[in-house]
C-alpha cells in the first residue's frame, strides 16, 4: 500500500520512524511519502516533503505570528495528498495541522489513521467530534486515553507506548567510553534537555545553567535538538558545559540526573531510569492563556500524568528559578528522594505495558 505520514515534531519523527519499520515488515511493497525528520528519512531512504523543523511553532503568540506560513503549508499538503493518492493517511499527534488534513483526506475517500492522540483530555476536548467524524482508526499510547475516547463514543486502540520499543532496543553504553568519545571530562554528568525549538532552548538553557556554581563537582552536558545546528549551542559551551548532538539516550544512560523541559523527554528520562527535575516556562501571555484553556489537569509532565500523582518535581513559570532548581537537583542526586523516584519509575514502566507498540499499530493499519 501507499502510506502518507505526517509528523510535525521531533518526538513524532521518532515514533513514526519506528512505525515505518514495522509497516515495511508487514507490507513488503510499502511505499511512503511523509512529512517528518531525519529518522523517518533514514527508514525511507529519502528526504521528507517538509521537515518538522520548518513546521514547529511554540505557544499561542508564535502560532499567531506564523499563521500565514501555517496556512500555506496546509494548502500545500492538501494538494500533495491529492496528487499522491495514498491508500492510508497516518497522522502523528500535531493536531492543529493534522485534524484539518484528516477532514480533507476523508472527503477524498482516503483511510485516515491517527497514531498518538492529541492531548484532548487536557484541552480542546471539542476536537473529539472531528476525530469521530474523520478518523477511521484511533491508536493511543497512554492507558487512560482509551477510556477517555470511549466516553466520547470513539473505539480507540491502546497499543502501548512506543518509547518502550525505542528504549528496549538500545545497546548498552559504557560511560567512560561515552565521555572519551565526546570530549567530556571524568566528572559525573548532569544532563540538560532544554527542548527542541530555538526560542524554547534559549530560555531554558539560561535558567538551567544558572545552578552551575553550586555543582562544581559535576559537568553539565546539553542534549542538542536534531533540528538545531551545533553553532546555535556554542555560546553556552565552555570547559565544564559540553554539548552532544543526536545522542540523547546515550547521554541519559551515562547521567546521574537531568533537568528536562516538559514534554516527551520527561518520559524518556524516566524510562532510562534517570532522576529528573521538570522545567517549564513560556511567555506570561501564553501561560495565562494556557491556564484558562487547559482543564482538569494537575500536572504538565507525562510521568506525573500517567501515574496520576507527583513522581517528579515540576518547576513552572516563577517557580523555575535558581534557588528552586538548586534545591530540587540536590534532592535527586543522593539519598531517599533519589531512591524513591527510581522505585516509582519501575511502577511507571509496568503501567505502560510491554514493548511492541509499533508492531501492534502497524498490524492494525495493514490488516484493519
Amino acid at each position: 500500500m501507499k502510506y502518507y505520514i505526517i509528523a510535525g515534531e521531533a518526538s513524532g519523527d521518532l515514533h513514526a520512524s519506528n512505525l515505518m519499520k514495522s509497516l515495511k515488515q508487514k507490507d513488503l511493497a510499502a511505499e511512503f511519502r511523509f512529512w517528518g525528520g531525519d529518522l523517518m528519512a533514514d527508514v525511507a531512504g529519502f528526504q521528507p516533503v517538509k521537515h518538522y523543523k520548518d513546521l514547529a511553532f511554540m505557544g499561542f503568540l508564535e502560532v499567531a505570528k506564523n499563521i500565514r506560513t501555517i496556512l500555506k503549508n496546509i494548502r500545500f499538503c492538501k494538494d500533495d495528498l491529492k496528487a499522491y493518492k495514498p491508500d492510508v493517511l497516518i497522522l502523528v499527534d500535531y493536531p492543529g495541522f493534522n485534524l484539518r488534513i484528516a477532514e480533507f483526506a476523508k472527503s477524498l475517500g482516503i483511510k485516515v489513521v491517527y497514531y498518538i492522540s492529541p492531548q484532548l483530555w487536557a484541552w480542546k476536548e471539542g476536537r473529539v467530534k472531528k476525530i469521530r467524524a474523520f478518523v477511521d482508526e484511533m491508536l493511543v499510547i497512554l492507558p487512560f486515553e482509551k477510556d477517555f475516547y470511549k466516553g466520547h463514543s470513539v473505539d480507540a486502540h491502546f497499543v502501548g507506548h512506543p518509547l518502550l520499543d525505542a528504549i528496549s532496543n538500545l545497546p548498552p553504553v559504557d560511560s567512560d567510553e561515552f565521555k572519551m568519545e565526546n570530549g567530556l571530562n571524568s566528572k559525573e554528568i548532569i544532563a540538560l534537555l532544554p527542548g527542541s525549538r530555538e526560542q524554547e532552548v534559549t530560555k531554558m538553557l539560561e535558567l538551567m545553567l544558572s545552578v552551575r556554581p553550586y555543582f562544581k563537582e559535576y559537568q553539565f552536558v546539553i542534549a542538542g535538538a536534531p533540528g538545531l545546528p551545533r553553532s546555535f549551542y556554542e555560546r553556552y559551551v565552555d570547559e565544564n558545559v559540553h554539548f552532544v548532538s543526536n545522542k540523547t539516550y546515550d547521554l541519559l544512560s551515562c547521567s546521574s540526573a537531568a533537568l528536562v523541559t516538559s514534554g516527551t523527554a520527561t518520559l524518556e528520562t524516566a524510562l532510562l531510569n534517570v532522576p529528573q527535575v521538570v522545567c517549564y516556562r513560556s511567555s506570561q501571555v501564553s501561560y495565562e492563556i494556557a491556564k484558562r484553556v487547559v482543564k482538569n489537569i494537575k500536572y504538565i509532565s507525562l510521568v506525573n500524568l500517567i501515574m496520576d500523582r507527583e513522581i517528579v518535581t515540576e518547576l513552572i513559570q516563577k517557580e523555575l528559578n535558581t534557588d528552586r532548581l538548586k534545591h530540587e537537583l540536590t534532592n535527586i542526586l543522593h539519598g531517599e528522594n533519589r531512591e524513591r523516584m527510581l522505585t516509582q519509575y519501575s511502577e511507571l514502566r509496568h503501567k505502560l505495558g510491554g514493548s511492541g507498540a509499533s508492531e501492534r499499530a502497524a498490524d492494525i493499519i495493514v490488516n484493519g
